[in-house]
């Protein structure tokens, strides 16, 4: 199973073609329209098999499967507290595993933002993060580490790995967190400002099945997204 996530940086109708020459079984993608509100044919068509959440129809958060596979919304919380956090939508895939998609926000939290936000829902579903893919763009990063805060991105990681999540980038390539030679993000498309703040995390039992994982380039995909694609492939067991 090939599965890519993606941050599009918007109009995702004129840009599904392109991600689709990647012929990944599932995509999660940030900043896509919601197919059922728009008014393209060829995006509502190609997009048969999804699940979307978002604040506008222009642009959210969503899965999208190939016909055959069977994506079951989730009900998890996103409420921690009283305050609602976002993005994430999760799901069940083929009952076989379960998928969360990631897209953080600043969601108006002037303490807890991107990765705060993570941070809570992780509190609020921490029992439910078995057999999982947590995957997108997380927004975040160790080198905006700060000393006094207890949810930076270094504790998280850590949080994550205590019960048995980790960053399948890290895992293949060795590099540490904060150290990544390979950028997701292009801030601005400038190839001078690049960063790595989208992820793939999996728990235990995807390690053994994970045979590949690419990082797309600059030269073949910043002319339509400041973003670089994420893409895996698992064996089944």
């Amino acid at each position: 199973m090939k599965i890519v996530t993606w941050n599009c940086n918007g109009a995702f109708r004129k840009k599904f073609d392109r991600i689709s020459e990647l012929n990944a079984d599932i995509y999660v993608i940030q900043e896509c329209e919601n197919p059922t509100e728009s008014k393209h044919k060829e995006y509502q068509n190609w997009a048969n098999n999804y699940i979307w959440k978002g604040d506008t129809k222009n642009k959210g958060l969503a899965i999208f499967a190939k016909p055959e596979i069977n994506l079951k919304k989730l009900n998890w919380s996103n409420e921690f507290k009283d305050h609602s956090v976002k993005h994430f939508l999760p799901c069940e895939v083929n009952s076989e595993f379960n998928l969360l998609a990631v897209w953080t926000h600043r969601n108006n939290s002037p303490n807890f933002g991107y990765m705060g936000q993570f941070w809570k829902y992780l509190q609020v579903n921490r029992d439910k993060m078995k057999n999982i893919l947590l995957i997108g763009d997380f927004n975040s990063n160790k080198i905006w580490d700060e000393w006094d805060r207890w949810w930076n991105h270094s504790d998280v990681v850590n949080e994550l790995k205590e019960i048995g999540i980790e960053s399948f980038y890290h895992k293949v390539t060795g590099e540490q967190q904060g150290k990544e030679s390979k950028p997701t993000l292009y801030f601005q498309r400038k190839l001078e400002r690049p960063y790595h703040i989208d992820y793939v995390f999996g728990s235990t039992e995807f390690e053994s099945t994970l045979t590949n994982l690419e990082v797309g380039t600059a030269e073949n995909w910043l002319s339509v997204s400041d973003h670089m694609p994420i893409i895996t492939e698992y064996e089944k067991k």
